[in-house]
């Protein structure tokens, strides 16, 4: 996906002029503004399209390299007042914290059809890294630490993390039907297992009862971030699938 994005992004085929109309036409209806998009990056969409690209990849190559000079220098400036204390895993300083974390999303999947319970917690079998529940309760013990000299995880910010892996493993369920992909974690995945009709249901439901979670927090600031989330979630689902088509279409061999 990042070689095709890279592709598409810094490529100099003429194909690419029909791109900018496609983006231009469907923006709007994705909430792109009324060019091709709004800034991504910094950076408008339409400087990366086209055949006289503002800034090439070589361009954005270069400046992306100045940059990360200049904070690696600043970087390497600051560390002489550290100490040589080893930085600590931060996967092991949250290990306490995600303890259960995969019995307590089953439990939020109040399902009464066998098959519907299995397919949901299909992905929840604890295989997973956990990456985004670690992030969460991590930002929340810093928090804490800073705002009440606490580092202990409060039980609405670990409800977050929970609510997070369940609207990750929902995309999840729902990607592998888009890439009619067959594996995940090792594993058959859900729609080869079930079929896509039924898998679409499994990935919609687990979305839902995620959304159940979240309505209980009770915090209106954290609903709405949230909410945001799935939304740029399914905007960027379907952006990419535009491109995707658009690329088939220019790959067609002419005859």
């Amino acid at each position: 996906m990042a070689l095709w994005w890279r592709r598409c992004c810094f490529s100099r085929a003429p194909a690419f002029g029909s791109l900018r109309s496609l983006l231009e036409a469907v923006g709007p209806r994705l909430g792109f503004g009324s060019r091709a998009g709004r800034a991504v990056g910094g950076a408008e969409m339409h400087y990366f399209l086209g055949r006289s690209s503002v800034l090439s990849f070589p361009k954005i190559r270069s400046i992306f390299l100045r940059f990360h000079h200049t904070t690696t220098s600043r970087t390497c400036s600051c560390s002489k007042t550290v100490t040589d204390e080893k930085f600590k895993d931060p996967f092991k300083l949250g290990r306490k914290d995600l303890k259960n974390l995969y019995e307590d999303i089953k439990k939020e999947l109040l399902v009464s059809t066998a098959e519907l319970r299995e397919m949901c917690e299909y992905y929840f079998d604890g295989k997973g890294k956990a990456f985004r529940p670690m992030i969460v309760v991590l930002m929340a013990r810093a928090c804490n630490i800073h705002h009440n000299n606490s580092g202990e995880v409060q039980a609405s910010q670990r409800s977050v993390a929970i609510i997070a892996e369940m609207i990750h493993t929902a995309s999840l369920v729902h990607d592998d039907i888009i890439d009619d992909g067959n594996s995940r974690r090792g594993k058959m995945t859900v729609n080869q297992i079930w079929g896509e009709r039924k898998a679409v249901l499994a990935g919609d439901f687990i979305l839902s009862a995620a959304s159940v979670a979240l309505a209980r927090i009770g915090n209106t600031t954290i609903i709405s971030v949230l909410s945001q989330v799935i939304e740029d979630l399914v905007r960027g689902k379907v952006f990419s699938i535009c491109i995707f088509i658009l690329l088939c279409l220019n790959n067609k061999p002419k005859k």
